[in-house]
């Protein structure tokens, strides 16, 4: 059976409970994604035996950890809210985005975080 045209078929009514769930967890997310790009800042200090001692860092590793650590969760937050948007307009259910987009940028971090530590022989927490 064919399906009826879409000026035919009834539109889906706007999910409130979602709309303001999703815009307050993505504003949530971005202050976040402020406070890990501000912490990435820190992540600089992990170099301050680099040099001493005879100790040989992998400054590669360590920058690319850094930017990783520095641009990867706000990058993430920027596709969490460009996804969370389109899925709200065709009123479609999106605060998972929200989540997903808070919990990649964590993740996101702590993977910059660990590459910046693992350019340091013998760093130990």
């Amino acid at each position: 059976m064919a399906r009826p045209p879409r000026a035919a078929r009834a539109a889906r009514a706007p999910i409130v409970w979602d709309i303001v769930t999703s815009s307050v967890l993505l504003a949530v997310g971005v202050v976040i994604a402020a406070a890990l790009t501000f912490f990435a800042f820190f992540l600089v200090f992990a170099s301050d035996s680099c040099g001493s001692g005879g100790t040989a860092c992998d400054t590669g590793r360590m920058g690319a950890g850094f930017l990783v650590a520095l641009l990867g969760p706000a990058i993430v937050m920027l596709a969490a809210i460009v996804v969370a948007i389109v899925l709200m307009v065709r009123r479609r259910v999106s605060f998972w985005v929200s989540i997903a987009g808070i919990v990649l940028a964590v993740l996101v971090w702590l993977a910059g975080a660990g590459l910046v530590v693992s350019g340091v022989p013998g760093f130990t927490f």
